[in-house]
Formats: C-alpha cells, sequence, structure tokens
C-alpha cells in the first residue's frame, strides 16, 4: 500500500512524469492489486470528482485571460501603470509589479500575465538597464502575484475540496495580495536606487489622463467580476461567464482588436489549458479519494495532535513543506492533494481555514517561479530566450522578497480575515 501509494508516485515524479500520471499510478496500483475494490471504481470517482458546479469557473477565468492576453486589454494595463509610476526610481519595474496585479485582477491566471507581460515589458526593462537576468526574474515573479489576488483559480480549487466560500477566500486575498505587490515595488525601487537605473520618464498628467481613458474598459473588468459576486449578484462560476462576455464584447466591438477568428483561437487554447488543469483535478481527486477512504487524513490528525504541536508551530512546518513541495508540482495539483489533509489539522488547532487558504495560495505562488520546476520559469524561458541557470539566477532575490511577504502574511491574519475573509 505505501509503496503504490507514495514510493512509485515519488520516483516517477522525480523521473519527470506529467503530474496526473504520477497520482493516477500509485491510485490505480493500490485499487488493482492491494485493495479489495472493484476496478469499476475508477471511473466513477474520477468522473465524480469533475461533476461539481464549481469548477466550471475554471475554463471561464481561463478563456477571459486568453482574451484580455490576445486583444490587448493587457498592454492598454501596462500602460496605464507606466503612465503612473514615471515618477519614482525604477518605475518602469514598479510598472511591472503593478501590471502583474491588474492582470491578476481580470484573469486570475499567473502563467498568463508572465506570458502577455512579458512579451511588452521583457524588451523595455533591458533597454531600461535593468540587466536580463533580473528583468526575467522581475516578470517571473510579479506573474505569481496572479493567483494570490482575486479572482483566484487556485482559490476556486481550495474552497472545492476544502469546503469553503469562494467569494470569501477572494476577499481574504485582496490584503495579502496587495502586501506581496508593495513588498515588490519597494525592492524594485531600493535596487533600482543602488544601480542607479533611471526612471522611465515623468509624470504627466495628461498621459497619465489618456492612458486612464485607454485602459478604462479594462479597469472596468474586476469591477463589474468582483463587485457582482461581493454584492450577490453572481457565483463565482457565473462571474467567470460574464467576464468571458464582457472580454468579447470590449475587444470585438469597443477596442475592436480582434476578429472572431481570433476569439476561436482563443477559446481553443483556453480548451487545451482547461484540459490540461481538470486531468490533474481527477487525478488528483482519485488519490484523496483513496487516501480519505483509508483513514489517512485522520491518521495524520491524530499523530499532529499527539505531538500536541501549537499553531505556531504547525504553520511554520506548513510552510516548509509548501514551498519545498511549490519547487515540484503545480498549485492545482499541490492543493488538491494537501488541502485534504492540511484542511482539517489546521482546523484542529483553530486556524481559520480561510486563512489557512490563503497561506496555502501565497507558498504555491512562490512556487510558481522557484528552481527547478516553477511553471513561471518556463514561460519566461521561452518569452526572453534565457539559459535556465539565468533565470534561476535572477528570480532568488524576488523568492527572498516574497517568502518575506509570505511571514507577514502567516502569522498576521488579520490580514485575511479583516475584509470579511473569516469564516
Amino acid at each position: 500500500m505505501t509503496a503504490a501509494l507514495f514510493t512509485l508516485p515519488a520516483a516517477l515524479l522525480a523521473l519527470g512524469t506529467p503530474v496526473f500520471l504520477v497520482f493516477l499510478s500509485g491510485a490505480v496500483l493500490a485499487i488493482v492489486f492491494v485493495l479489495p475494490l472493484p476496478p469499476l471504481v475508477l471511473h466513477q470517482v474520477i468522473f465524480g470528482g469533475l461533476d461539481n458546479y464549481a469548477l466550471l469557473a475554471v475554463p471561464f477565468f481561463v478563456l477571459a485571460g486568453e482574451l484580455i492576453a490576445r486583444s490587448g486589454m493587457a498592454d492598454r494595463l501596462v500602460a496605464w501603470v507606466e503612465a503612473l509610476t514615471g515618477r519614482l526610481p525604477g518605475s518602469l519595474g514598479v510598472a511591472t509589479v503593478g501590471a502583474s496585479a491588474a492582470m491578476g485582477a481580470v484573469s486570475g491566471s499567473s502563467v498568463a500575465a508572465v506570458a502577455a507581460l512579458g512579451k511588452t515589458l521583457y524588451p523595455k526593462l533591458v533597454a531600461a538597464g535593468y540587466g536580463r537576468e533580473r528583468s526575467a526574474g522581475l516578470l517571473a515573479s510579479s506573474g505569481a502575484i496572479d493567483i494570490v489576488i482575486p479572482p483566484s483559480i487556485a482559490m476556486i480549487l481550495y474552497g472545492l475540496v476544502a469546503e469553503q466560500s469562494v467569494p470569501r477566500l477572494f476577499i481574504a486575498g485582496i490584503l495579502p495580495g496587495i502586501v506581496i505587490g508593495l513588498l515588490m515595488a519597494a525592492y524594485v525601487i531600493a535596487a533600482a536606487k543602488r544601480s542607479r537605473v533611471e526612471r522611465s520618464g515623468r509624470f504627466d498628467g495628461r498621459a497619465a489622463l489618456a492612458a486612464t481613458r485607454a485602459a478604462f474598459w479594462s479597469l472596468l473588468m474586476p469591477v463589474f467580476v468582483l463587485g457582482g459576486i461581493y454584492l450577490g449578484w453572481y457565483s463565482p462560476t457565473e462571474a467567470g461567464g460574464f467576464a468571458c462576455l464582457y472580454a468579447i464584447v470590449v475587444a470585438r466591438f469597443i477596442h475592436r482588436s480582434m476578429s472572431w477568428a481570433d476569439i476561436v483561437r482563443s477559446a481553443s487554447a483556453a480548451a487545451i489549458l482547461t484540459a490540461k488543469i481538470l486531468i490533474i483535478v481527477a487525478a488528483a481527486g482519485l488519490a484523496t479519494w483513496l487516501l480519505t477512504t483509508q483513514g489517512i487524513p485522520q491518521a495524520i490528525v491524530a499523530w499532529i495532535q499527539a505531538l500536541d504541536m501549537s499553531a505556531v508551530g504547525f504553520l511554520i512546518a506548513v510552510n516548509v513543506l509548501l514551498l519545498a513541495v511549490g519547487c515540484f508540482l503545480d498549485p492545482t495539483s499541490a492543493i488538491l492533494v494537501l488541502a485534504p489533509l492540511l484542511v482539517p489539522i489546521a482546523v484542529a488547532l483553530d486556524i481559520d481555514p480561510i486563512h489557512f487558504g490563503v497561506v496555502m495560495t501565497v507558498n504555491l505562488a512562490i512556487g510558481m517561479f522557484t528552481p527547478p520546476f516553477g511553471l513561471n520559469l518556463f514561460v519566461a524561458q521561452s518569452v526572453t530566450g534565457l539559459p535556465a541557470h539565468a533565470l534561476y539566477r535572477g528570480v532568488l532575490p524576488f523568492v527572498a522578497v516574497q517568502v518575506v511577504a509570505l511571514i507577514i502574511i502567516t502569522f498576521v491574519p488579520a490580514l485575511s480575515t479583516s475584509l470579511g475573509g473569516a469564516s
């Protein structure tokens, strides 16, 4: 049983096997050769795990992210942030952080943000004197903010498996996302002063007003999407559908930057990415179901309680664990497998599950650009053409900055609960 569920999947992961096969192989071997369960259970659990209304939000927000990236709405957001930050030292770097946060508020996709913003901002950052490594590291790390700031696909999945309110999780992610963005911006400003990177320009009221007008419809999108959720007009799933419709109307009829063929191509790319996410959801759901039915989460909870570990000690241990896991697993896989194991322990230690969800998400956001397998690193490499070792050097300072943010978010629960995110 132990070999099927843990040893074989660990070996396959080390060999670079696709994550869904890692989960699936261990569960299949356990069911077929170890446990007295009929093979019919396999497809029942796999498809049953996908039969959840909340998962419909995933393809909607993925498509919204594709439309925003391909329609030029992301470029308008970048220009708007640049116009507002021109007076600051390292203003272009600060604009990169701000544009990533703005992109996160309309799409929730870290990978889409790095791909869309990298094409626009990387050449500018290098030309402004930031250096190729630091520019790539800034882009890869700033994109991670997107899975913390709502709407967040990672938080949707956490809400699903931990049985928590997705709107409350969205609210809980606002202040932590701002904290990460502010610390990133502060580091960029300090580094720019040390290396004497020039400002990208002076603040020009007319230029800022023009950029605001150009980005007006892009800026309204998070207002409508998140405002509608919080006001009870629609659920997060329905909000994802609205985001797609809004992006199509703006791109096709207002900006006129996309043809119907472009929209179809965006839908095709979104379908492929959605399939990749949901096949991981299905395989991880099978592995999680098997662990749960065998009483493993309950045994872990009992073991932790027997250790008489404090809430602080548990949170420290979880942060270390998730930072390590994030180096190898994407947030989707890590949340689906670990949340069912860790949330009961957190609840038993009187840790708010909403706050704990934010802590998990921030940890795994850092994993998005942590060597060796952070997804944002691969996207940044494809955009910049830098070798892996150069990217690793570029992201290390930003890993340190976001770990500082993680410590603050972990031990100041009010950041996650003061806006109404407490359960």
